[in-house]
């Protein structure tokens, strides 16, 4: 019976979902729009991170470029940016924005940014609450073993802490990038309007990813209250 609730409370996810839909459409919409835009400096992204981290005395860094759409990210296990290809030649305003993001986490990571250096320490423990943290608790509900339910949903939390932790990482890094770009001339007027979109786009997918992993949460302490 237990099970058949856990489906039951799903309702809970449905405006999870559909907000989690309306980020991301206004993150596509945003980078289709602007992402088609040159700057007037006719700056790619791959040199607007270069010249980023050169502002920033970040110089151990390397910038490279990796197949995909939105697949920009930077790796700090190896000290690497690594930008799509709508990204690294790009001299949209789009790109600016996103590669300015990425040599942010860069400068983070350079400077010793403590949100990230708590949340890299907790990823392996993450991947592995994400993995098997649901399978336990539902396992747990099925032969009503309340031991295997609590450690599957302590497991889970994890990854809700991770999601928590990941928002003032994500937005330190834009307003990192946005200083930079506005302070160094690097987009001006409405260009500089248009990258704040694409990255406050971007910041709430974030924002949509901790309240979905908070709801699952939720539903799992519902359903371990049913079996008091």
């Amino acid at each position: 019976m237990d099970i058949f609730a856990y489906y039951l409370t799903g309702f809970i996810m449905v405006p999870v979902i559909i907000f989690s839909m309306i980020c991301q459409a206004k993150v596509n919409s945003n980078f289709r729009k602007y992402g088609r835009i040159p700057n007037s400096r006719s700056l790619t992204g791959a040199q607007a991170a270069a010249e980023l981290l050169r502002l920033n005395g970040v110089t151990d860094v390397g910038i490279t470029m990796i197949p995909g759409k939105l697949t920009d990210n930077y790796n700090p296990s190896t000290k690497m940016i690594s930008l799509s290809s709508a990204v690294y030649n790009s001299n949209s305003i789009a790109a600016v924005g996103i590669a300015c993001h990425e040599a942010g986490h860069a400068c983070q990571h350079a400077q010793g940014y403590v949100p990230l250096k708590i949340r890299n320490f907790i990823i392996p423990v993450t991947r592995f609450g994400s993995n098997l943290g649901i399978p336990l608790a539902i396992i747990g509900m099925i032969f009503s073993y309340r031991p295997l339910l609590f450690a599957g949903i302590i497991l889970y939390s994890v990854v809700a802490v991770f999601q928590l932790l990941t928002l003032p990482v994500e937005f330190n890094a834009s307003k990192r990038a946005l200083n930079t770009i506005s302070q160094n001339g690097f987009l001006i007027g409405e260009e500089y309007n248009g990258a704040k979109k694409v990255l406050t786009a971007a910041a709430l997918t974030y924002v949509a990813a901790l309240a979905s992993s908070l709801a699952t949460l939720l539903r799992l302490l519902l359903l371990s209250e049913r079996r008091r």
